[in-house]
């Protein structure tokens, strides 16, 4: 296995040796000295030498980097197997058609970036044309994260290939009518093309780490065997500075994803300006990766620089270019020759009689164009070597210019990354450029043409032969015909419906006993894929641990602590838990691979990720999102859920608001169920749309959410009678009514509709009571398991009518005929259940835990946010007094009985 931390080849790697004596006589001295003394003493030497050399002010590279230059020197670089010219025209077709493609839309103000796939043609290019496997290939193919604003160069490749027309690339960013291409790779837009939604900053190297690390997951529970899958991940250098961009990068070395690489385009340019104006964003990232145990490939210099590495016998070059910040290098890119040889050569006597060898042109060509990321000799050497280096994940460093070939107007500009097109002047200095055969008599009224080469031309034919040899097309995403899950036995989901007679049970207790149940069943069983971000035992999953082991690539190499226990921690290179450690994001990060399988390797997987409720939504809603975009299938968890469950870990643990995000997620299903029956009879019901047979009509491209608590609270029966299942999943049914609980008071007594959801149920339940037995008050109960289904059946319903469709939401539906206002209660804030508000025709109010949580005892808690139960039978009493159906004086007369 090669080292990724062994001292990569550098500056002296490509610097004549002017004493090699001398330097046979200090490498043998550190021989010496490690063969006598032992390699720890020799590593101490080497690190106080280098610290005396700091302190004289020699300049080295630090521990963690290497010297500006290329990884990989010129005379290591592999022949590049192909048609380099052939190659070389594809690319040109593909830079002036993404140009045109923009250019052409931005008459219309739907936006566009030209620069950045300008800067990235051939780190594509030499990919598709030699490493990307499709979907045709051995496994699954590879799996592409493509730069989000690079997705012109894709979509003119696509036309290229015959799998686009004018037409769609006409509709660029311009959906609404149909047959239209989304402006990024967004897989709910274009599902037979892209995989991965990206352009959210950071989520896709995110996602490409866990990405590579469930196929190993998959590969080695005996799923699938996807061992020739390779992830790559193509990058800005600004995009790494989200949080997220190098969240996992341990991770991905710790497990060493060798089946990983990252291409970050280095154009050393952001959204307004350099990357890193006074430093140097190449080698921060090399030591970050370095550090992290990546295997760092550096493609910074195109060929015409060798001759100036030639003649560098002092090393002066490599220091000047160590010590150059990178807003600098992009002045010189905009710069004369003449500024160049003044501030570039003229710092060192031995640059400026370098320089003094070096033609005007020479000096722009390497100033101004030769960048490694722009030759496909060097992306390819860098591209072998990430795929042949084993036992860690590579990241190549490419140095490109943005807007390349774009022109001066373009290239290097702070500006460039908004600079939605080109004049026609500027077209056609492009067109020589790129010698591409587009006469001026196709500039009809100034609008750019579209190039193609035609279908049979030798262009084409070479990138589809190409391809084919490869596996088929790229990018593409393939639903592979997957056989429906067969339903789990009945019996998993029955035995709650009988309730927990006198046990108390919390409803994150039935979830996880329910999922003990499911995960033994012979057929799908193995499918599930059970996640939590490190509080297993907070919800009460250890007992899975034995059971189903904590997925590890080096299984358990130690002896547990608690091995004399039945739960004991058990982690094994088959496991079936994905314990993240403390990262909501990682875990996300699982969800989103292993919701998607069905797609990306053709194996249907039923995810669970169960989390705190306060840090799933508001932590990582921009991956709920991405999840979504991806078409991801499986079921989110947010467990010790509510704003007054959570006794004593008060503000920042106290969820109040999850549903209302997850309410803003059209992929999202919301559920807050009350009782066991029901989380069972809404995971069932998910099963049967997700991975079963989906009714006609309905999208299985969903995901759930339901939140659970962590109140122990007797479990009752499941009520007979009609509609309760379809009650449950649609989102409202009756619980029970005063009558039928034995509260009916006398006859004709004022009467009020109870909605309540989730834990909020009990405290509407004892309401209940105390309004017959107090107040003379008959009460009926309702579970609202979700008031977002509710909402969004009745937006249906109002689309329909606007059609001049007849149709009732739900919710109407349910409560005709109910008698009395409706007062509706959540331990969430009242605009939870206010989303039913304006569809339901009796008087409505609502209760709700409105501000930040707090520290007490739910008792007191609930008291503060006004929802505990002597709470609701004042606001119950206040709207029936409204009504004129009980005396005004009732409602004083309460709040003074409950100390309100």
């Amino acid at each position: 296995m090669t080292d990724p931390n062994a001292i990569q080849p550098s500056a002296l790697d490509q610097l004549p040796d002017r004493d090699p004596e001398e330097t046979a006589e200090w490498q043998a001295s550190l021989d010496a000295v490690a063969k006598a003394a032992g390699p720890h003493r020799a590593a101490y030497l080497m690190r106080r030498t280098l610290e005396r050399a700091e302190a004289g002010g020699i300049a080295l590279p630090k521990l963690l980097e290497t010297d500006y230059v290329n990884t990989i020197p010129t005379a290591a670089e592999p022949s590049v197997p192909g048609d380099e010219e052939m190659e070389r025209k594809i690319t040109a077709w593909n830079r002036w058609n993404a140009a045109a493609m923009v250019t052409r839309g931005s008459k219309y103000g739907v936006g566009g970036h030209i620069a950045t796939f300008a800067s990235a043609a051939w780190l594509y290019e030499t990919g598709f044309n030699h490493f990307f496997k499709g979907k045709e290939a051995d496994g699954s193919g590879d799996q592409l994260y493509i730069q989000g604003h690079a997705s012109p160069g894709i979509y003119a490749r696509a036309f290229l290939d015959g799998r686009l027309n004018e037409q769609h690339l006409d509709n660029f960013r311009q959906e609404a009518g149909g047959n239209g291409l989304p402006s990024y790779p967004h897989p709910r837009r274009l599902p037979w093309l892209w995989e991965f939604p990206t352009v959210s900053m950071g989520l896709g190297p995110l996602s490409a780490i866990y990405q590579a690390r469930f196929n190993r997951y998959l590969t080695a529970r005996g799923i699938k065997d996807v061992s020739d899958s390779h992830v790559w991940a193509f990058l800005g250098d600004g995009e790494m500075d989200e949080p997220e961009s190098t969240a996992a990068l341990a991770l991905a070395s710790r497990e060493g994803l060798d089946n990983l690489t990252f291409v970050i385009n280095c154009n050393l340019q952001r959204l307004d300006g350099p990357v890193r104006a006074n430093f140097k964003i190449v080698q921060e990232l090399e030591a970050q990766f370095r550090g992290a145990g990546w295997n760092v490939v550096k493609t910074l210099w195109g060929t015409a620089w060798d001759e100036l590495f030639q003649l560098d016998t002092t090393g002066a070059l490599v220091r000047r270019l160590r010590e150059v910040p990178d807003a600098q290098v992009q002045t010189y890119q905009t710069r004369d020759a003449a500024y160049i040889r003044q501030d570039f050569f003229g710092a060192d006597p031995a640059l400026v009689e370098m320089a003094k060898l070096l033609s005007d042109d020479k000096i722009l060509d390497c100033f101004h164009l030769s960048r490694g990321g722009h030759e496909a000799r060097k992306v390819y050497a860098a591209y072998k070597a990430a795929v042949e280096f084993k036992g860690a994940p590579t990241v190549i460093l490419a140095q490109t210019v943005k807007g390349h070939t774009l022109g001066e107007g373009f290239a290097s500009k702070n500006a460039n990354h908004q600079m939605k097109k080109l004049t026609v002047d500027e077209f056609k200095t492009m067109r020589d450029l790129l010698e591409l055969p587009i006469s001026d008599s196709r500039f009809v009224d100034g609008q750019v043409p579209y190039g193609h080469p035609g279908a049979d031309s030798p262009e084409v034919r070479y990138l589809q032969e190409t391809r084919a040899a490869l596996g088929g097309p790229a990018p593409a995403r393939r639903v592979h015909p997957v056989a429906p899950l067969p339903a789990p036995a009945e019996k998993a989901f029955a035995s709650f419906d009988k309730g927990s007679g006198s046990q108390n049970v919390a409803t994150t207790m039935a979830f996880v006993r329910l999922v003990k149940d499911l995960v033994r069943d012979k057929e799908s069983g193995r499918r599930w894929v059970p996640i939590v971000p490190d509080e297993a035992r907070t919800f009460g999953m250890e007992s899975l641990f034995p059971s189903l082991g904590i997925y590890s690539p080096k299984g358990q190499t130690y002896e547990p602590v608690d091995r004399d226990q039945l739960m004991y921690y058990k982690e094994a290179k088959n496991g079936q838990i994905l314990n993240e450690g403390i990262t909501e994001a990682g875990s996300m990060a699982d969800f989103i691979a292993a919701s998607t399988a069905y797609a990306t390797h053709g194996e249907a997987m039923i995810p669970f990720y169960i989390f705190y409720s306060m840090f799933g939504w508001q932590r990582t809603a921009d991956q709920m999102w991405q999840l979504g975009d991806q078409l991801g299938r499986g079921f989110l968890v947010g467990a010790t859920a509510g704003r007054t469950t959570l006794t004593g870990e008060g503000l920042q643990h106290a969820d109040g608001h999850s549903p209302v995000i997850a309410a803003t997620n059209p992929a999202a299903l919301t559920y807050d169920p009350a009782f066991a029956y029901e989380v069972a009879a809404i995971v069932k019901d998910g099963l049967r749309r997700m991975y079963g047979e989906a009714a006609p009509g309905e999208d299985p491209n969903v995901f759930y959410y339901l939140t659970v608590y962590n109140e122990p609270l007797p479990q009752p029966a499941k009520p007979s009678g009609p509609g309760i299942d379809e009650g449950i999943v649609k989102g409202l049914y009756r619980f029970n009514t005063a009558e039928s609980a034995g509260l009916a008071p006398v006859a004709n007594a004022p009467r009020i509709q109870l909605l309540g959801s989730g834990t909020a149920i009990h405290w509407t339940l004892r309401a209940q009571k105390l309004l017959a037995e107090e107040w003379g008050v008959a009460a009926d109960v309702w579970s609202a398991t979700s008031w977002t289904e509710l909402r969004r059946d009745a937006l249906e319903a109002d689309a329909a009518l606007l059609r001049g469709e007849e149709r009732v939401p739900f919710v109407r539906q349910a409560l005709q005929g109910a008698d009395g206002p409706v007062l509706a209660v959540s331990d969430y804030m009242r605009q939870v259940p206010d989303q039913i508000a304006q569809w339901v025709e009796q008087d409505y109010s609502s209760l709700g835990a409105d501000g930040f949580g707090l520290s007490d005892t739910r008792e007191a808690a609930r008291r503060h946010f006004g929802v505990d139960a002597e709470s609701i039978v004042v606001a119950a009493l206040a709207q029936l007094a409204k009504r004129g159906e009980v005396k005004a004086t009732a409602v004083k007369e309460a709040r003074e009985k409950y100390g309100l």
